[in-house]
């Protein structure tokens, strides 16, 4: 395996590993507050997607975060805090955008591997993979009404995944947790196991069998997928520029200081 890391573990690291003659890049993102996305953080790995994707000998990508506490603490605290400006605030929330479309134009199938609970953007990054296991412990939240600004960005893909309803069940609901059987029930999640060796067994009996697979074929595939989703490339960016601008708002900095009191 190789593994590349690109940024110290203090501010949060993305680093890829190559296993099956390199034919499956995993990509992990570890941060210490519960892997939590700084800016620097999302920019590489929306490139890490992308140079698995351009990448001739990959046939498979694995998604997955360090540890075997939470999968994704969402947006970074610390950063929200740090945004002073409407174009700070939208470049922030673009980091989310730039992922989700470099997810989305991947044409090759990206796995995810969810070890334990999901926050706002974490929920965002397991829609948008094209299948997904968890374990019991991955419950999901979209915590963002709650603060003052909103699941945006993130919006399309997870309705895309889960439809209007739920999504609105989400995002209402904001400071209640959804188990992991009601995610799987609502299309989020495709399996869900007792504990994590279950899990990554069944990832890699699954990575495996995509690995021997077309292609080809596998390409054309995720296409169909992800029909109708081409304005995303505009939209999500709108979207983020109605986050950038809520983060300023007073109600949300009350929030955000009384969390870093």
């Amino acid at each position: 395996n190789q593994r590349y890391k690109l940024i110290s573990m203090k501010e949060g690291e993305i680093y890829t590993s190559y296993s099956n003659l390199n034919r499956v890049a995993r990509i992990t993102f570890a941060h210490p507050a519960a892997n939590s996305f700084t800016t620097a953080m999302l920019n590489r790995l929306a490139d890490s997607i992308q140079r698995a994707a351009d990448n001739p000998e990959v046939k498979v990508v694995v998604l997955q975060s360090e540890g075997e506490g939470a999968f994704c603490g969402g947006a970074s605290f610390k950063e929200l805090l740090e945004v002073k400006n409407l174009e700070d605030g939208k470049e922030y929330f673009s980091g989310f955008a730039r992922v989700i479309n470099a997810m989305r134009k991947c044409d090759k199938f990206i796995i995810g591997r969810v070890q334990g609970k999901a926050v706002g953007g974490g929920v965002g990054l397991i829609a948008a993979c094209d299948y997904c296991f968890a374990t019991e412990s991955a419950d999901v939240k979209l915590s963002e009404l709650s603060i003052g600004i909103g699941p945006f960005v993130i919006a399309p893909a997870v309705k895309r995944k889960i439809g209007v309803a739920a999504l609105a069940e989400l995002t209402i609901d904001a400071e209640n947790w959804k188990n992991a059987y009601w995610a799987k029930e609502k299309g989020l999640f495709q399996r869900v196991f007792e504990n994590i060796r279950d899990m990554d067994e069944a990832v890699d009996m699954l990575v495996n069998k995509l690995c021997k697979y077309n292609p080809e074929a596998m390409a054309e595939m995720k296409k169909i997928l992800w029909e109708s989703t081409g304005n995303w490339d505009t939209l999500l960016y709108e979207n983020a520029a109605i986050s950038g601008k809520l983060v300023l708002s007073d109600f949300t900095r009350e929030i955000l200081q009384n969390f870093k009191k």
